[in-house]
């Protein structure tokens, strides 16, 4: 198996929130990657990395970075592949980061999602990919119908919870 798709990390401490990633891909059968990579404590290996990366097979990376959060700009910077930047909770709530990743100059574009929105990301980067594998595309519908049955289901539900001035 190779990887198509690589989930980045500025730290291991952002594991938590970029496993959400890694079990959606597990879920959706996406072969991926999975490193620690820090644009400030490791710049010649971050730049190694997105200069090889769609030699390597890559289609897409997601990259999660807190705080200054340049790794998602630095590894757009020198791939032509998709970035997508996790911004990761931090000082400020993640709105550092989030702001970071988000204002990119002009030519280096990084798609970003929410704070902590590593499944997100990975869903967005299975959307991507689904658009040359019609298999991934019938998993994703699967798993969108999935979604939608459990807010019917919930909604079903509701409608047995009794309040003295409930209507419904």
């Amino acid at each position: 198996m190779k990887p198509v798709v690589s989930i980045i990390m500025g730290s291991t401490s952002d594991l938590p929130v970029m496993e959400k990633a890694a079990k959606f891909f597990d879920e959706m059968e996406i072969p991926f990657e999975m490193n620690a990579l820090s644009a400030h404590r490791t710049p010649t290996e971050v730049e190694a990395f997105a200069k090889e990366a769609a030699g390597r097979g890559l289609k897409v990376i997601i990259a999660g970075a807190g705080m200054a959060a340049a790794l998602p700009g630095v590894i757009a910077a020198n791939t032509t592949l998709p970035v997508i930047g996790v911004p990761i909770k931090g000082m400020l709530d993640g709105l550092d980061a989030m702001l970071s990743i988000i204002q990119m100059p002009p030519g280096i574009p990084v798609a970003t999602v929410g704070v902590n929105g590593a499944q997100n990301a990975a869903i967005l980067a299975a959307q991507m990919l689904s658009l040359a594998d019609e298999g991934l595309a019938l998993r994703l519908a699967g798993y969108k119908e999935n979604l939608k049955q459990k807010i019917v289901k919930a909604n079903t539900e509701l409608a047995d919870v009794k309040y003295k001035f409930k209507c419904n």
